[in-house]
């Protein structure tokens, strides 16, 4: 079989991880690098001895010898370069989110059924080894009826770079929920298998990124953006169908006592409770008045790997299923439109509305 070849779009911070996971694959290889800033093109390309350096995307994307690309840029790119890419006939691993906003979404779905190629947005949460337990014990009904859960990111100082587009909403769309809520929003949903909502109430706040506080440091970036005009909290409450509900809450900063934060997926069900980072299981014991907090025995997990990259790339191959699926990316995506709109609204949103105009922007053209 001859190596899959794969093209890197965006040269930042995550881009040398996506690459070792790329590479951890015996059928696949990096082999072209695009970024706009040559000096991080050519770093990654020495690290990882890459064939070729492009500083435009199009001149990695006529290239006929690359199969498929990881797209990783400022999210106000990842709908045109994913659908330039589509278009090129390559296949697609798409860093969160999805998009900026649900139409654009929608469009990038269009094309990637329309072209039949594998595309797929990048949820690692799903493939920890943790929550793969936890998958698997919901999965054999160890909680009972699930009626709610928690997922939480609360950082006390982990705003990305300040100054760089991470606080543009011009170029990011969004902050914290964006950022890191997507994350979580995603792993609650998946965990209770059930990507069906009906509304949501959000609420964001702008509380300590346009002050200069609350940097993390995160990101390779120049620091051109002078404006931090997104939100670093957000929170909902968010009520699926079934009449199960969620609580997101998520934080690029906030003041608290632990200095590296808190987060965890927690899923409540009539029989058990379980926590998703560290796999706790919670209920109650055989003798009256007993509790019980264990950690779970050895389960089979649907995946072997923490690797997504190894799924995608399988996927390529005709080898296995995709874990994470383009209607629960599009699901995950409206939702978060249907926060943001609530939070500026003050209302609560059905997600029904946030389908509608999806319709009515693709009509428009």
């Amino acid at each position: 079989m001859s190596t899959l070849r794969i093209g890197m779009i965006g040269a930042g911070r995550i881009a040398a991880h996506n690459c070792n996971s790329i590479n951890a694959h015996p059928d696949a290889r990096v082999v072209a690098v695009a970024d706009s800033s040559r000096e991080r093109g050519e770093a990654l390309q020495n690290e990882f001895a890459i064939e070729s350096v492009h500083t435009n995307a199009d001149d990695l994307l006529a290239d006929d010898s690359i199969d498929a690309v990881s797209i990783a840029v400022p999210n106000a790119f990842h709908a045109p370069l994913a659908i330039a890419a589509l278009r090129a006939g390559k296949h697609v691993m798409l860093d969160k989110p999805f998009t900026t906003n649900y139409p654009e979404a929608v469009q990038v779905a269009e094309v990637a059924r329309e072209t039949g190629l594998t595309f797929m947005v990048s949820m690692n949460m799903r493939f920890r080894k943790e929550t793969q337990t936890v998958k698997a014990m919901i999965g054999r009904g160890d909680l009972g009826d699930i009626y709610h859960a928690k997922a939480y990111w609360l950082r006390r100082s982990g705003i990305p770079r300040l100054g760089t587009w991470f606080g543009s909403k011009k170029l990011a769309g969004g902050g914290g929920l964006l950022d890191i809520g997507v994350h979580l929003l995603d792993l609650a949903l998946y965990l209770m298998d059930n990507f069906e909502i009906e509304s949501v109430s959000g609420i964001t706040h702008r509380t300590f990124g346009h002050r200069g506080l609350g940097e993390g440091g995160w990101g390779l970036s120049d620091r051109s953006e002078n404006v931090f005009d997104v939100e670093d909290f957000a929170g909902a409450l968010i009520r699926l169908k079934n009449g199960t509900t969620l609580n997101l809450e998520v934080a690029w900063a906030m003041h608290q006592p632990e200095d590296k934060g808190r987060n965890n997926v927690e899923i409540f069900g009539s029989e058990a409770a379980l926590t998703a980072f560290d796999a706790k299981l919670c209920r109650f014991g055989p003798e009256g008045g007993e509790y019980q907090v264990t950690t779970p025995e050895p389960i089979e997990t649907p995946h072997a790997t923490e690797n997504r990259f190894l799924n995608w790339i399988d996927v390529i191959l005709g080898k296995a299923e995709p874990v994470c699926t383009l209607p629960q990316a599009l699901a995950v995506q409206r939702t978060l439109n249907a926060i943001y709109r609530s939070a500026e609204t003050g209302r609560e949103v059905t997600l029904a509305e946030i389908a509608d105009e999806a319709t009515e922007a693709a009509a428009a053209g």
